[in-house]
């Protein structure tokens, strides 16, 4: 990857997480960049994107990101609850 773009959806949540998860997302962010096609891709309104599934402790993250010309696009994340609804809503 040339670039990464984070939102502010995704920068808000980091910046009120707690350091370990911080220093986690920072982890699979690293693990994107490595392997972009780790994530499953995505049908229908989200096509092209990708999401990546993770725990940390014993929640369920999600880490959407779309990859286009060599630059990482980190769209959200949360736990599966509303995600992909508020991903829709960010992405209109």
């Amino acid at each position: 990857m040339k670039k990464i773009i984070a939102s502010n959806l995704l920068l808000k949540f980091k910046k009120k997480s707690s350091k370990k998860l911080q220093l986690e997302i920072d982890k699979q962010v690293k693990n994107i960049c490595n392997n972009p096609k780790i994530g499953e891709l995505k049908k229908g309104d989200l096509k092209n994107i990708r999401v990546l599934k993770f725990t940390f402790g014993k929640q369920l993250l999600l880490l959407s990101y779309e990859i286009k010309n060599k630059t990482l696009f980190l769209y959200s994340i949360g736990s599966h609850e509303n995600f992909y609804i508020k991903l829709k809503q960010y992405l209109r």
